[in-house]
């Protein structure tokens, strides 16, 4: 396993992680989520990424259950959550309980300690901006929530370059501790945020990134290429948003012209979608979701291919995909 500093911290993460959106719960039970995380952390995963809204917070309560069987030294892993959400359907959240608020988030920073029975979160982000609250509200809250040592390390999930900045500018103009870390989509086919939009912050503040969905919900895997599979995430109640998003004649083809390379460099579609993601170097680490042993082994095979993305083949993929974005102009 690699192990990358996080941005300008200390803290060092492995490159390939592990988290529970869809699958904890949802898809999977406790006794294969402890299995997984069993053999993640056994090939050097350290890092285990959660966050309040993932099944209504059933997911960090099995992985909290899972934590607390396996007695690992809590020095040995890393842990996270989110909030922004809540833990609440629809019409059935009341005011405060979502949101980015000072009440809210130190109310869902002790729910998830609960939860995942831990006596602090590595690290937590906003997981979304909040348009509503103010990010000086937000800002001084995890400052608060830091110094009281139930958060080691805070950041943003999904916020726009000029909102990190933001909080940037007000963490400096107050000696507060900013945002250390982002939580980007980053894959073959979304791309902006950490090749454009994010490019003066890792220069200037040093920004970790913890990216999710390296395999573009599954598509990046071939499984989609012939149809819906029942067992798979897209054909989850409620997640018809992202078969929307994802499944489209025009990616379907992009894929399988990517899955004809993999077969030429002998390595699986997964693994190598997964390696193009840890060779950019802004990218700190990668994090895994798997409802299988066979598809986690598969994937933690990335790690193997990163030196087969020599420039000739990260010139065949980029001619596939045509995904490359336009870098802004500074």
């Amino acid at each position: 396993m690699e192990y990358r500093k996080m941005g300008k911290t200390g803290l060092e993460l492995s490159v390939l992680s592990f988290g529970s959106w869809v699958t904890f719960h949802k898809q999977i039970d406790d006794s294969i989520a402890d299995e997984l995380m069993g053999i993640a952390y056994d090939n050097g995963v350290n890092f285990f990424d959660n966050a309040e809204v993932y099944a209504l917070g059933e997911s960090e309560k099995m992985m909290g259950r899972i934590l607390k069987k396996k007695n690992w030294e809590r020095s040995s892993y890393v842990v996270s959550s989110k909030a922004f959400f809540g833990t609440k359907t629809g019409n059935t959240a009341k005011p405060n309980q979502k949101g980015l608020s000072r009440k809210h988030l130190v109310e869902a920073c002790n729910e998830a300690l609960q939860r995942l029975q831990v006596d602090y979160l590595d690290l937590y982000y906003c997981h979304r901006p909040d348009k509503s609250t103010p990010i000086a509200e937000v800002v001084w809250t995890m400052n608060h929530l830091i110094q009281q040592g139930k958060v080691l390390y805070w950041g943003t999930s999904e916020w726009s370059g000029v909102e990190i900045m933001q909080a940037h500018a007000i963490a400096k103009e107050y000696k507060l501790i900013g945002p250390t870390v982002e939580q980007p989509q980053y894959n073959l086919f979304e791309r902006n945020k950490v090749e454009n939009e994010y490019l003066q912050i890792f220069k200037n503040e040093g920004l970790g990134t913890t990216i999710w969905s390296p395999l573009a919900a599954g598509l990046l895997t071939g499984k989609y290429n012939e149809g819906i599979p029942t067992d798979s995430r897209l054909a989850i109640q409620g997640f018809d948003w992202l078969k929307e998003r994802w499944v489209s004649d025009d990616k379907i083809a992009k894929v399988k012209s990517l899955a004809l390379l993999a077969k030429e460099l002998n390595v699986t579609l997964p693994a190598l979608s997964i390696a193009w993601c840890i060779s950019n170097p802004n990218v700190t680490t990668a994090i895994l979701g798997a409802t299988k042993v066979q598809q986690l082994n598969d994937n933690l095979k990335a790690l193997e291919v990163v030196p087969l993305l020599t420039k000739e083949v990260v010139e065949k993929i980029e001619s596939i995909m045509q995904t490359k974005p336009k870098l802004a102009d500074f």
